[in-house]
């Protein structure tokens, strides 16, 4: 089965679940709990080892990913949307909290993420429209990075045109 195949079914999880997961500093899969396991379809011997992008949908931009782990390496956590791919092809969105881990000299050593169901309302009337956007600004480049630097750019441009950083725009979004 091909890693990008899509069955275009969307599954969820319950409200009072949370998907847990830890990675290294590479984004490579150290825990997952069991909602995650039964969530994406991996047994935990498939995931453990694993890039964290193993769950990855191929139509989130990666413009946001670049936005998280630019975040996350500046040793601040980041509330994001994020629409995940299972094991067989069915996607699954969730709002995700992801913090750094630190050692005891204020290294990071790692990543640790929470995610919880998102509200539907939100996907649907911004966060989609959003990434859609920003998925047809990165596919219009020819090179990779380019296409991922200029959806940057654009995500950079809806910000100001809100007035706002993106931590309060997701904030806002959730208080809406």
């Amino acid at each position: 089965m091909s890693e990008n195949f899509l069955t275009g079914n969307e599954v969820s999880f319950g409200n009072d679940e949370i998907i847990v997961s830890k990675t290294n500093l590479k984004g490579h899969i150290t825990y997952c709990n069991d909602v995650f396991l039964r969530v994406s379809g991996y047994t935990e011997k498939e995931l453990l080892g694993q890039p964290h992008s193993i769950i990855r949908h191929p139509d989130m931009p990666r413009s946001v990913f670049k936005l998280l782990w630019d975040t996350l390496a500046g040793g601040s956590e980041i509330f994001a949307y994020v629409n995940n791919r299972t094991k067989k092809g069915d996607s699954y969105w969730v709002l995700a909290h992801v913090t750094p881990s630190w050692d005891a000299r204020r290294n990071i050593i790692g990543y640790h993420s929470n995610r919880r169901v998102p509200d539907r309302s939100l996907i649907e009337q911004t966060i989609a429209p959003l990434y859609a956007k920003l998925l047809a600004e990165e596919k219009s480049h020819a090179n990779r990075k380019t296409g991922m630097q200029a959806a940057y750019q654009t995500l950079v441009e809806v910000l100001k045109d809100a007035g706002m950083e993106y931590d309060e725009f997701i904030a806002t979004l959730r208080a809406a």
